[in-house]
Parts: C-alpha cells; structure tokens; sequence
C-alpha cells in the first residue's frame, strides 16, 4: 500500500521517511496524519532496514499542521485534540515505540509541530540553510509537547527563548550546532541526504539487538533520575544478555 504524503523507501540497510507535501511545507494534514503511523510501522517491522532517516521534500522539513486543512476536517482535528489532551499522539518515532535508531536530517525550515520530529529523533543533522522556529504563542496556543522534550536534550534558555519569541526569531543551524540541539551542520546543504545516508550505513554496521537496547536505556535516562536510570540500563543489559 502506497502514501499520498510520505515517501517510505529503504537505500540498503537505511530506510527513508520523507515529508512529501512541499508545496504545504510539508505540514501534516489529516492524511498525513493517519500515514505516519502505518510508515513508522512498516519501517520499523522491515528487519533489513537498521537505521531510519527523516527528512522533508522541497525547501522546507516540516511547518507543523496544516491548520487551514483540519479546519475543513472537523472529524480529523477532534481526533486530533484529543490525543494531545491525551499525550496520545502518534508522529514521531518515539511517539510510535521505533526502537531502531532515528536521524533526523534537517533540510529546511522546521517550525511548530515539526520539532516533534528535532525533539524526538536519536541524532539530528541539519543543513546550513536550515532553521528553528516556534510560532505557538504567536497564535495564542501553548507551546508545550515539542520544548518540553527539547529542554530534556539541550540548555533550557535557548528552547525557553524561541518558545517565547515565537515567529519573531528563528535558530539557525548553525546556532543550533553551538547548542547542542544538533550534531552536524551539512554545507553544501545539497549534500544534507548523502551524509544523512552515510551515517546512516555508518550506524547500520552494528548489532540491531545492541542498537534497540542502547536506545530504550539512553532514552529512560531522559525519563528518569541517574539512580534509576542506571537500574533501568542493568535490567536492560541482563534482559538482552549483552
């Protein structure tokens, strides 16, 4: 079964999803909405695929939802509100349970809803042209989910400041290298899915169980204190008897 939204692909052991509405900035309508779950499923049952890549069509990664088009959509925006009321939302890898390591490669403009997808991966790349930007308080909405899973990953004060400037102020990629938020600028930014790719194969070498089991023990450090957080990692290491 295809995707209207998505391209979902594998180039050897690195399997693709692509945000393929560039001419809506790729923002998620309710199509897209439905098919990232099904994507993050597939890829992550493909036991070829070792290692998954996120990345958007067209010049921008990802503005978020598509407000205009859910508005048309009433049945699709109330399922919507309820599983954020719910913290039930099914975007992003993390969201999905996706125990294979995630890249979140960059290419453009990510703002709103579309830091899940920054907040949410194991490593993010970016292209030297790409930028940050929370419009949330712009439009009087709340800006919660995506900073406050940022905050646990990079310094408080630059997430708290473009939570506040909202559209007023974008982080640029390289600024976002300076913090942390990111682990490699790409220039030239034509370059961004090669090294996407070659990291990709790079990280795809290693043992899947070991990788899995790597990532559910970084990730309850995020989620807890160090204590439990190291009983969390040696109940890991003796389950996958590594």
């Amino acid at each position: 079964m295809g995707y209207e939204t998505l391209i979902v692909e594998r180039r050897g052991p690195v399997g693709w999803l692509v945000f393929d509405r560039p001419d809506a900035g790729n923002a998620m309508d309710a199509v897209m909405l439905g098919e990232l779950e099904r994507a993050w499923g597939e890829l992550a049952a493909d036991e070829a695929v070792r290692v998954i890549v996120n990345t958007g069509a067209g010049p921008a990664f990802s503005t978020g939802l598509d407000v205009v088009q859910l508005s048309r959509d009433p049945a699709a925006l109330a399922e919507q509100s309820r599983r954020t009321r719910r913290a039930e939302l099914r975007l992003t890898a993390w969201h999905n349970q996706v125990h294979k390591p995630v890249i979140a490669a960059v290419n453009g403009v990510c703002a709103g809803g579309g830091l899940h997808f920054v907040a949410d991966a194991d490593i993010v790349i970016a292209a030297s042209t790409a930028s940050f930007v929370d419009p949330h308080v712009s439009v009087g909405q709340v800006s919660a989910f995506e900073t406050i899973a940022l905050v646990r990953k990079s310094p408080m004060e630059p997430i708290a400041r473009m939570a506040f400037t909202g559209r007023h102020e974008r982080m640029s990629a390289a600024r976002a290298y300076e913090l942390g938020v990111i682990s490699e600028v790409v220039d030239p930014p034509e370059r961004l899915r090669d090294a996407a790719q070659e990291l990709g194969e790079k990280i795809g070498r290693n043992s899947p169980a070991a990788m899995a089991a790597t990532k559910r023990a970084l990730w309850a450090a995020l989620e807890t204190g160090l204590t439990e957080a190291r009983r969390i990692g040696a109940s890991i290491l003796v389950e996958e008897n590594l």
